[in-house]
């Protein structure tokens, strides 16, 4: 059986627009090459997503050079949510093409700081924006030092 063809990206999805400011984000940290912010439905307190600026679906079709900076970048938030939520770990979640379990169709993954015997809160429930910013905050400091 032939596999069909990726979709084509598209420009008008929820973390494109949020690249060009349409959206709102609690950033909380951005380089040249990459941005990471509050998911607005956190599985776990401090769970923040990390994304390329630059279009791509999913490791399926982004390049070595999105790849690369985008996992330097998971690599630097896993740092800072330990630091910010004094957690014993970090999971780290990325998912390709809706099979795979991706909702939103840009490059994206997720850092969860986890604590030993936590559990993740179930997924589609929307946080309390207040708190967010309160994490979002959190892990600034933690990056700024």
């Amino acid at each position: 059986m032939e596999r069909q063809p990726m979709p084509a990206y598209d420009s008008d999805n929820i973390f494109a627009k949020l690249l060009r400011g349409e959206i709102p984000s609690a950033r909380v940290y951005e380089d040249d090459d990459t941005l990471a912010f509050m998911d607005i439905m956190p599985r776990a307190d401090g769970h923040l997503l990390v994304i390329p600026k630059t279009p791509c679906r999913n490791v399926l079709d982004a390049s070595p050079e999105q790849l690369a900076a985008v996992m330097q970048t998971v690599q630097k938030m896993g740092h800072a949510v330990l630091k910010a939520f004094d957690a014993d770990g970090v999971t780290v979640q990325q998912f390709n093409e809706a099979a795979g379990g991706q909702e939103v169709f840009h490059l994206h993954f997720h850092v969860l700081p986890r604590k030993e015997g936590d559990k993740l809160r179930p997924p589609g429930k929307m946080g309390d924006m207040e708190q967010i910013q309160e994490h979002a905050a959190k892990i600034r400091d933690a990056v700024a030092g």
